[in-house]
């Protein structure tokens, strides 16, 4: 049975390459994407490593429970502890940093790179040579004044910068202007993972970052032979213990290390994404070509039981085969799959986000992933055909035609499938209730989704005549050619739905998606319309800053500017949980937010009092004139808060309301502003009127300036990458939907060879011979896209169910361009991937083919 497995591979190997090419791409994105997660993350390692690789131990200021300016000012780190760490056995050299952050503008004026964690700023300390070398300089000279600054090379690029230009910045206050006289290089991966370094001197990084004469740490470095260790335990050792701390080289490389993986992990999750849905997708593939060599061997088969062949060797052969393809499909998979890991660094990079390079890493996870995938999938694909083929009788080598499905099979397959529709359609009927997208809603969403499209799939054969039909009256203009590519469709249905599987799939998945994103962001540009009644929102980019306090007057000064609204956003913990609550003036807050109070009312906010969303209250179990236990910004302790109002959810309110002299009190800095609400005369927005706020904060790169439209483009971020998933999911659907088609085709070409010869003697010429392939594919194509189109767009009602429970103003809205372009592509697919067996069936001699 071995030699029989191995010389039908051999034979069928060009049917087979479509099911190799089918399993590749999914063994492909596996292991491509393993390799590259462990290449990257070996690549900021090394970095990390090396950016500490001369440092052995750093010493850094504890920071009191109440921090603010006042520990900067009593920070013990000074040169006199610095000479004293100095005199440690073991310490070779000393070097003090200061060392904060500080967010550009380009050269155009724009925030350059602005991220959180990301905009690094530094002192570039010289040592006895002159040189820092931390910071090696490639152009220009070093800061040695308070108006001068350097960069690293790649900010340099991003910015548009030349030495000699002025560069606009800012820290934690006002804007500052420096001028550029130097460019340098770093290996630190948090600047090369797309952000900025910013170099100062020592007294102007001192000023800003420390106070004068203080530093922010101070870097040891080893003498040989010392362990790093034991050198962190001498340091502690001569420390103040409460005002100082010492932590290893090693420590801070490893710290960096997690932290850059942090923030890039998410870039191996979407080709895992892609890997999941092409080997889902390519398994129906196998299934459909293993059931379709099954059939044409059935004779063959036979005669082997006929000759003493048990059923478990039939089976076990089919079986060698799938093993043989599945080992031939990962060998390839993981080839291309390193070809993948090697330019995905570049991909990812693409957004300024630079990934570091180094040489691939090929682990043994990969391998092992690989072959466990491309032969898992195969052969578990393969195992239905394989008992298909034990269960062929020895007396089925006297039939010359296959057999039909049986009527017992036939109404097996009904009963299942009508189970398997009611249970998903009910399940995902019941979401529309939902009042919001908790776990465990969209756990039942997704288990309804999968019992839907499973019910499709096993109905698919019992549906294809009546659809087929219904869709044969378009292939009947074209005559005799599309009556008989109907016909051919519908000679065997199943294997016609198993070719339009894989469309089905792809379509209803893009087709859900669609339809759910295209709903998700109409809702979100109605909700920012009704929440927001402010025609520009200033902001600070992240938590830890805020808006100049002074630059409220002058934006209300500003020309065109009507009104304009401190708002100080601090946290609420309630409920064990950690809320948002925006500190507003209840005074002019109608004039900047469009609330809808449910009961009570904005006016009554006070020291005590506020107001919270109608989630807080459902979740709380509070109601207007009720008391609320919590604790807001710094004040860990727990108050008694009254509830003066219930407003329904506004993103522009947040989770709850106060009065802004109480939040401001409480905030993480003190006194802070975090937005500001600006109403214009007439509700103007223009480029001018955004200038001209953009001057009133000083073209502060860590503020935004942002009007309506903009908001709910950046509310709406996640959209843009669902609808990459999206397009992602319709070109793996479309490749390997071709793939099926070329296959089906080609096999139904091979087998129908007289009949073809037929017609080409009885008349019909090679062009009518490949229109009626054509029209064929076509056929299949549109069969499986309308009924994806049916379950992704079911799927995304009954979901969207969820949605609008937690967005008001959800409702379903059709992405008619989106849908069009789907079907469309799909229908070019069928036609795309008949043109090879078009010319081969065109190709056959009528004489040779009738003699065959």
């Amino acid at each position: 049975m071995l030699s029989t497995a191995l010389r039908n591979t051999l034979a069928h190997k060009a049917r087979l390459v479509m099911t190799v090419l089918a399993v590749c791409l999914g063994v492909a994105f596996v292991s491509g994407t393993l390799v590259f997660a462990d290449s990257t993350a070996e690549a900021h390692r090394a970095a990390a490593s090396k950016n500490f690789a001369d440092i052995a131990v750093t010493v850094t200021a504890k920071e009191s429970p109440s921090g603010g300016a006042a520990d900067r000012r009593s920070s013990v780190l000074d040169d006199a502890l610095a000479r004293k760490l100095a005199d440690v056995p073991g310490v070779a050299a000393v070097e003090p940093s200061a060392d904060g952050s500080a967010a550009l503008n380009a050269a155009d004026g724009t925030p350059l790179r602005v991220r959180a964690g990301a905009n690094l700023a530094a002192a570039y300390v010289p040592g006895k040579d002159g040189k820092d070398s931390r910071y090696p300089l490639i152009e220009g000279h070093a800061p040695r004044h308070s108006d001068e600054l350097a960069v690293d090379r790649g900010t340099a690029a991003a910015g548009r910068f030349r030495i000699g230009d002025t560069i606009t910045l800012a820290t934690d206050g006002p804007v500052l202007a420096k001028r550029l006289v130097g460019i340098v290089t770093t290996e630190d991966t948090r600047v090369t993972a797309g952000g900025t370094l910013a170099l100062f001197g020592k007294a102007t990084a001192q000023k800003l970052f420390a106070s004068p004469g203080h530093y922010t740490g101070i870097d040891l470095s080893a003498a040989p032979g010392t362990d790093q260790f034991e050198l962190a335990r001498r340091v502690t050792d001569v420390l103040p213990a409460d005002r100082a701390e010492a932590t290893t080289g090693a420590a801070q490389a490893d710290q960096q290390a997690i932290l850059v993986d942090t923030l890039t992990r998410g870039y191996a999750k979407l080709p895992l994404v892609f890997a999941g849905v092409s080997l889902f997708i390519g398994s129906f593939l196998i299934v459909n070509t293993f059931t379709m060599l099954v059939a044409r061997r059935t004779r063959e088969i036979a005669l082997l039981r006929a000759i003493g062949a048990s059923r478990r060797q039939v089976a076990r052969s089919v079986l060698l085969e799938a093993l043989l393809v599945g080992l031939v499909a990962s060998a390839a998979g993981f080839l291309l799959g390193l070809g993948i890991a090697s330019v995905l660094p570049d991909v990812l990079s693409a957004d300024g986000n630079t990934l570091p390079h180094g040489p691939l890493v090929i682990g043994p996870r990969p391998v092992v992933a690989a072959l466990g995938v491309g032969v898992g999938v195969t052969v578990l694909a393969a195992w239905l055909p394989s008992r298909r083929a034990a269960k062929v009788a020895p007396i089925e080598a006297m039939r010359t035609a296959g057999q039909p499905p049986s009527a017992t099979r036939s109404r097996t397959r009904a009963v299942t499938g009508l189970a398997l529709l009611v249970l998903g359609a009910g399940r995902l009927v019941s979401l529309t209730g939902a009042k919001d997208a908790s776990e465990e809603n969209l756990h039942r969403a997704m288990l309804g989704c999968a019992l839907l499209v499973a019910a499709l799939i096993v109905l698919a054969p019992l549906l294809a005549a009546p659809v087929i039909r219904l869709t044969g009256r378009l292939t009947g203009r074209f005559g005799i050619t599309g009556h008989l590519a109907r016909e051919n469709a519908l000679r065997d249905p199943r294997r016609t739905a198993a070719t339009a599987a894989t469309l089905l799939i792809s379509t209803a998945l893009v087709a859900g998606l669609a339809v759910i994103g295209n709903s998700t962001g109409q809702a979100l540009d109605r909700q920012a319309a009704a929440g927001l009644g402010a025609d520009y929102v200033i902001s600070s980019r992240t938590t830890t800053t805020g808006v100049d306090p002074a630059a409220v007057r002058r934006v209300a000064d500003a020309s065109g500017v009507r009104t304009a609204t401190a708002v100080t956003d601090s946290t609420l913990f309630v409920g064990g949980g950690v809320r948002d609550i925006s500190g507003v003036d209840p005074g002019t807050v109608n004039d900047v937010m469009k609330l809808d109070f449910v009961s009570g009312s904005v006016k009554e906010l006070g020291p005590g009092r506020i107001a919270v969303s109608s989630t807080v209250a459902r979740e709380t179990g509070v109601t207007t004139g009720g008391r609320l236990n919590a604790g807001m910004g710094r004040n860990q302790e727990f108050e008694k808060y009254t509830v003066v109002g219930v407003y329904k959810d506004n993103p522009i309110a947040q989770d709850a309301l106060g009065d802004r002299t109480e939040v401001a009190k409480n905030s993480y800095m003190p006194g802070s502003v975090q937005r500001i609400l600006v109403r214009t005369d007439g509700s103007a927005v223009s480029k001018t009127t955004e200038k001209r706020l953009r001057t009133a904060v000083g073209n502060s790169p860590l503020v935004k300036v942002q009007d309506r439209e903009q908001l709910v483009d950046e509310a709406a971020g996640t959209m843009a990458d669902l609808l990459k998933v999206m397009y992602g999911m319709l070109a793996i659907g479309a490749v390997i939907g071709a793939l099926g088609i070329v296959n089906t085709l080609a096999m139904s070409v091979a087998e129908r060879t007289r009949e073809i010869g037929a017609l080409r003697a009885l008349g019909m010429d090679r062009a009518g011979i490949r229109r009626m392939i054509r029209l064929e594919a076509v056929t299949v194509a549109a069969f499986g896209t309308l009924l994806g189109l049916a379950g992704g767009l079911f799927g995304a009602w009954a979901v969207g169910s969820l949605a609008g429970g937690a967005m008001e103003q959800y409702s379903l809205t059709l992405p008619w361009g989106t849908l069009l372009l789907v079907c469309l592509l799909s229908l070019a697919v069928g036609a795309i991937a008949a043109a090879v067996p078009a010319r081969r069936a065109a190709a056959l001699s009528p004489l040779e083919a009738v003699a065959g």
